[in-house]
């Protein structure tokens, strides 16, 4: 197949157009080419896609599919329509944040956040609306037959900077304090749920093949918080104590949630977060989504942790005098 990566040189991109390349496609990127190198062996277009010619070059070829992981509804929508007619399908990574999280276990019918109006997405604060935009633009270009939208929840794996699934095991393999003990949010009724770059990178190049269509959530199987931190305690091998602690008193402490500064990834409050990890995967698992276990995506992050340098400037979690300070204080 010839394959188009709208952003093949980041992290999801990167590993799609990877994976396209290892089963015999020919792959194309076209990025601006700032957020990594192109993965040998594919072919490169530079281009700012907020450029009225991002596609001037690519719309004169014909494609088997376009991958596109923007968040950006302008971006999204002048791609798909620049495309429609030279492309046999569009696979597009949105989001599980376009639907409501109200309802436990909710599968793709879930009522979807108004969609963004803007063609830019100003911040973070709108990115469910944006991504909504994204699905309606590709499904108005292509039609429903042609387009493939995969939502993910938080994607996981080596080469993760936003550090949300690394964190812990690299916490239990280096914990802040003499003794050995780590801190931990008293959170058993939290989910989590997360999916490996490489299983979904690997699925939505497998739905080109197949020719798949239709919305599905790319999300791996729920696990309770305190299993999930017991199966990055068994990667990092941490035998010293476990320091739980009720999440007001994190709170009253100015502990943050999910990610950045001074905050402890996954941890989110409850109720209002009880069911946003916990959406039903069967419509994916259904279309080929193969999910390996989280011990593994958790070990496979523990060694490039290690290796990417583990005292580099970190986008989530607590520093290590951070977690010295609370355990102190408790």
């Amino acid at each position: 197949m010839r394959i188009l990566v709208l952003g093949g040189t980041a992290w999801l991109g990167g590993k799609i157009t990877t994976a396209a390349l290892r089963l015999g496609h020919d792959v194309t990127a076209l990025a601006r080419g700032e957020s990594g190198p192109v993965p040998d062996g594919a072919a490169f277009f530079r281009a700012d896609r907020d450029s009225p010619d991002a596609y001037a070059a690519v719309g004169r070829q014909s494609w088997d599919a376009v991958v596109d992981v923007s968040s950006q509804p302008g971006q999204v929508r002048r791609a798909a329509e620049a495309l429609a007619g030279c492309a046999r399908r569009y696979i597009f990574v949105s989001s599980c944040s376009v639907a409501d999280h109200d309802i436990p276990g909710a599968d793709e019918s879930a009522p979807l956040l108004p969609a963004l109006e803007a063609d830019v997405m100003a911040s973070m604060e709108t990115y469910g609306e944006a991504k909504a935009a994204c699905e309606q633009h590709v499904l108005d270009a292509f039609g429903p037959g042609r387009a493939f939208i995969a939502r993910p929840g938080l994607i996981a794996g080596p080469g993760d900077v936003s550090d949300r699934t690394g964190y812990w095991p690299l916490r239990f393999a280096r914990p802040a304090s003499p003794d050995g003990s780590v801190l931990v949010p008293d959170a058993p009724e939290l989910a989590t749920q997360v999916i490996d770059v490489r299983d979904l990178a690997a699925w939505l190049v497998g739905a080109a093949e197949r020719k798949v269509s239709g919305t599905f959530n790319a999300v791996g199987e729920p696990m309770m918080l305190p299993a999930h931190l017991e199966r990055a305690r068994q990667a990092a091998g941490h035998t010293g104590p476990l320091v739980s602690v009720e999440p007001q008193r994190l709170a009253d402490a100015g502990v943050n949630y999910w990610s950045g500064e001074r905050s402890l990834p996954l941890w989110l409050p409850l109720p209002e977060y009880a069911c946003f990890a916990s959406r039903d995967n069967g419509a994916a698992v259904a279309a080929g989504l193969k999910l390996r276990p989280l011990a593994e995506t958790l070990a496979d992050v523990l060694a490039w942790e290690q290796t990417a340098g583990p005292d580099r400037e970190r986008k989530a979690g607590l520093t290590a005098q951070e977690e010295r300070e609370l355990l102190a204080a408790i």
